[in-house]
């Protein structure tokens, strides 16, 4: 496709628009790719995922997108339509993660992106466009957080890790993934309705998240789990950090509860107890490709398309608003090219 051809292209995409009143509505518009930002890289998107993210972009949080009208989509799979760097060729499958995709550049949740050429890497031979997006954002956290956990030293033998936002799609996956390594995995979550489900994903034990914290204010509790992985921050994470065995460590890469960590230093004083920081969005570019290898390798769940419900564009608005409602579960992929 020309480039001349493809400026007058029209898409279907998410568009969140501010309201005079101050609200922020969803709806499904027409596009032209002339609407989009002047990038080298222009893509044809087959599919997405939703992600928390996704849902505070589409309510109008403006610490994650200051500009509206905007689509969302901090995920994106697709083949490319033109690359002005010659670093892709036509017709290569490609998947974007992080940067500021979805944020205040149009995102995912429309047909066609465009983006500087270094955001986008080539789709694993071993895994679907459609598999790629089961991973998402959601999935790439979880490996990264499992990663970082075996380079501080964790193993099997080591003894339990426990996963908190369970049913989220970071915990999720996390579960999954360290139940194919070998891990025997603790699921903490506040939907105990979702037991039998966590289960299935490889959990050996469920638990309601509020006993996490039934420590209260104590400095320091007892060594209950070698390792854990945790999605939702505040007390959840300083009370993991507590009841965590000598030599142990702990991921940290949310904050739905709170931004807020409260505790004392006594666990890493005393224990050696280490606190690791996830980012999946600005990892250099051969991180990110080193760790979509394991995904596609030694990481790869059997039976994928089963830790992720398809739904079309036209649903997003209210699988968005879902999140926000802490009403989902796992994750969700986007059919965007329909």
């Amino acid at each position: 496709m020309s480039n001349n051809t493809a400026s007058n292209t029209t898409f279907k995409a998410l568009v969140v628009e501010e309201t005079n009143d101050g609200e922020f509505k969803k709806s499904i518009k027409e596009r032209n790719v002339s609407d989009l930002p002047d990038n080298d890289l222009l893509i044809e998107v087959h599919y997405s995922s939703l992600n928390y993210k996704d849902a505070m972009s589409a309510s109008g949080n403006k610490r994650i997108t200051k500009h509206y009208p905007h689509t969302p989509g901090i995920d994106a799979a697709g083949v490319v339509v033109s690359d002005k760097s010659g670093t892709f060729t036509e017709g290569q499958k490609v998947v974007v993660f992080g940067y500021d995709l979805g944020m205040d550049t149009p995102g995912g949740l429309g047909q066609m992106i465009s983006i500087p050429t270094d955001w986008a890497i080539e789709c694993p031979e071993s895994l679907t466009l459609k598999e790629a997006m089961i991973y998402g954002t959601g999935g790439l956290t979880a490996a990264l957080s499992v990663q970082k956990l075996e380079k501080m030293g964790a193993k099997p033998s080591d003894g339990e890790v426990a996963v908190t936002g369970a049913t989220g799609g970071v915990g999720s996956i996390s579960i999954a993934i360290l139940k194919q390594l070998g891990y025997d995995v603790i699921a903490f979550s506040g939907k105990p309705e979702q037991s039998e489900h966590l289960k299935e994903l490889g959990a050996s034990e469920v638990r309601h998240r509020d006993t996490i914290n039934e420590i209260g204010s104590k400095p320091i509790g007892r060594e209950l789990w070698a390792n854990a992985i945790d999605t939702v921050g505040g007390d959840y994470l300083a009370n993991l950090l507590k009841q965590t065995k000598a030599g142990g460590a702990v991921t940290s890469c949310g904050l739905a509860a709170s931004p807020e960590l409260s505790m004392t230093v006594i666990p890493f004083i005393t224990r050696a107890v280490s606190l690791l920081g996830i980012d999946s969005v600005y990892i250099p570019l051969t991180d990110k490709k080193a760790i979509w290898e394991r995904v596609a390798t030694d990481m790869k769940l059997p039976n994928l398309e089963s830790y992720g419900e398809e739904i079309t564009l036209e649903q997003t608005p209210e699988y968005l608003d879902r999140f926000i409602a802490s009403k989902t579960v796992g994750r969700y992929v986007v059919n965007v090219k329909g």
